[in-house]
C-alpha cells in the first residue's frame, strides 16, 4: 500500500518517538497528587520538566527532588532514569527476550540504531549482557552506598542507596539525599569513589566493557598486555576518558586552590578529591559536591569544555563523545601535517567516521548556540550562567549555576526541548528529520576549490 509506505517510520524516528512517549507518560504520572510529597499536584510544566530530565538522564530540576516528590513520585523518577539510561528500545527488547519472543529484523534494526552499532550479529546476546551487566554494577554500587546511608538514614538509606546507584550509573545526577546534591559528602572518600566509578563505567560504554573482558579472558597469566589487544574504539575511549579526567582535575585544582567559596580551606587531600570529582561529574553525570555558582570563571570554562565532550558512545553518557572529538582532532593534525589520512594507534580512520564526527559536532554546537540565544532572550541572564545551563542540558549533564529553579515558563520550555534533543542525539535527530537518501545514481555536481581558513 502506498499510504503505508508514505507514513512508515524509520528506526531512528521510532527511537525518537519512544523517548517522547516515555516523557509524556512520565509527566502524566508525576502530575498526579500521589506523586507529590505535599499531596497536591505540582504544576504540569514542572512535572514535564522532571519527566524530561529523568528520561533524558540530565539532572537539571526546577523543584528540589528530595522534598517535592513522594515515594511514589520518586519511584516513577527512578524508572524513567533507568529507562532513559538504557534506552526504551533496550527495555522493550529485554522484555521480549524475557518472554522468549524472537526478535525480527525490525527489532534488530531498532537495537542497532539505538546503540549505533555497525553489525546486527549477536544483538540478542548484546541486549542480555547490557541488562545483566547494568543490574550487577548498580547492585554493587547500592550495597557500597548503604555503608554510609543506612547508618545515617536508617531503613530509608536502602532506598537512597538504590536510587543514587541507578542515577549515578545512568549519568543522571538526580538524588534524593539533600537539596544541595552531594555537597554534604564532598570529602567523603567512599561516596566520591563509588559515585565516580559508577559514572565512569556508565560513560565508557558497553562496547568497551565487553572488549576489555574479551581481552582479559583471552590473555594468558604471563601475557597481560590488555591495552595492546583492544579494539581501536576501546583504546580511544579509555585513553581520552583518562586524559580528560586527569587534565580536568589538575586545572580545577589550580583554578580553585585559593577560592574561599570552594576548596581553599580544605586539606590538600580533600582539595584533590573534590577537584577530581568535579572533573568526573562534568562528564555528563551532574552530581555536585561544590556549588557550581561558586566556581571561578576559569573552572566554569573548563567544566563547560568537559561537558561538551561528554562520555563515550554506546553508554549512558551524553555530550559529543570522546571518540568523536579524538577523530576530529586527529583529522585536523593530519591535515596540518599535509597527510592523506588520519591515524590513531597505528590504524587509519575511515572517511565515513570523520564525516559522522563533523556532523555530530556541528549539529551539537548548533543546538547549544540556538538554545543559549533563546534562553538569554527570556530574561536578563548572565552569559556564563546561560551557556553553562544550555551546554549542561544539551550534553545531558545536569549541573547548573543555580539558574534552573529561577527560569520562567519560556526558559523551562527551552531547556526541556534542549534536553530532549541532547538525549536522542544530534545525528539521530538529523537523520530522522531528513528527507530521502540521495540516490547513488544521480550525477554529482562539478567540483570547485574554495579558500579555507
Amino acid at each position: 500500500m502506498v499510504w503505508k509506505k508514505k507514513f512508515a517510520l524509520s528506526t531512528t524516528q521510532i527511537i525518537l518517538l519512544s523517548f517522547l512517549v516515555t516523557i509524556l507518560i512520565g509527566s502524566g504520572l508525576l502530575a498526579l497528587p500521589i506523586s507529590s510529597a505535599a499531596g497536591e499536584a505540582v504544576p504540569y510544566l514542572d512535572a514535564l520538566f522532571m519527566a524530561t530530565t529523568s528520561t533524558c538522564v540530565t539532572g537539571l530540576v526546577t523543584l528540589p527532588t528530595v522534598s517535592t516528590w513522594s515515594v511514589f513520585g520518586q519511584i516513577v523518577i527512578l524508572l524513567l532514569i533507568q529507562i532513559g539510561g538504557l534506552g526504551t528500545i533496550t527495555i522493550m527488547s529485554g522484555l521480549m527476550l524475557l518472554f522468549n519472543r524472537k526478535m525480527g529484523i525490525g527489532d534488530r534494526l531498532l537495537i542497532q540504531d539505538a546503540f549505533n552499532l555497525n553489525t546486527m550479529s549477536g544483538l540478542a546476546k548484546f541486549v542480555k549482557n547490557v541488562l545483566f551487566g547494568t543490574l550487577i554494577i548498580e547492585g554493587i554500587g547500592a550495597v557500597l552506598y548503604m555503608l554510609v546511608f543506612v547508618p545515617e538514614f536508617g531503613a530509608r538509606g536502602i532506598w537512597i542507596s538504590i536510587f543514587n546507584s541507578v542515577s549515578a550509573f545512568c549519568n543522571a545526577g538526580i538524588d534524593i539525599i539533600a537539596e544541595n546534591s552531594l555537597c554534604n559528602y564532598a570529602t567523603n572518600p567512599l561516596i566520591n569513589i563509588v559515585t565516580s566509578v559508577l559514572i565512569i563505567l556508565g560513560g565508557l560504554g558497553y562496547i568497551v566493557w565487553w572488549d576489555v573482558l574479551r581481552v582479559i579472558r583471552s590473555r594468558s597469566p604471563k601475557n597481560r598486555r590488555i591495552f595492546r589487544h583492544l579494539t581501536l574504539h576501546a583504546k580511544i575511549a579509555l585513553t581520552v576518558t583518562a586524559g580528560l579526567i586527569l587534565a580536568g582535575a589538575i586545572l580545577i585544582f589550580v583554578f580553585e586552590y585559593a577560592n574561599p567559596l570552594t576548596i581553599k580551606n580544605m586539606s590538600l587531600l580533600d582539595k584533590i578529591q573534590v577537584s577530581l570529582f568535579q572533573s568526573v561529574t562534568t562528564r555528563t553525570a551532574g552530581f555536585a559536591s561544590i556549588p557550581q555558582e561558586n566556581l571561578t570563571n576559569a573552572s566554569a570554562a573548563v567544566s563547560i569544555i568537559l561537558m561538551l565532550i561528554g562520555g563515550s558512545p554506546v553508554g549512558t553518557a551524553g555530550g559529543m563523545k570522546t571518540v568523536t572529538i579524538a577523530v576530529l582532532v586527529c583529522s585536523a593534525f593530519a591535515t596540518i601535517r599535509n597527510r592523506n589520512s588520519a591515524t590513531l594507534f597505528g590504524r587509519r580512520i575511515s572517511e565515513g567516521s570523520i564525516k559522522k564526527s563533523v556532523a555530530v559536532v556541528v549539529t551539537f554546537l548548533a543546538i547549544c548556540s540556538a538554545s543559549t540565544v533563546l534562553l538569554m532572550a527570556t530574561g536578563n541572564l548572565s552569559a556564563l550562567d546561560a551557556v553553562y545551563e544550555t551546554v549542561s542540558a544539551t550534553a545531558t549533564v545536569g549541573l547548573s549555576r543555580n539558574l534552573t529553579g529561577a527560569l520562567n515558563t519560556f526558559g523551562k520550555l527551552i531547556i526541556i526541548v534542549t534536553m530532549y534533543f541532547g538525549r536522542v542525539g544530534p545525528i539521530s535527530l538529523a537523520v530522522a528529520l531528513g528527507s530521502k537518501n540521495e540516490s547513488q545514481n544521480v550525477i554529482s555536481e562539478p567540483t570547485e576549490d574554495i579558500s579555507i581558513g
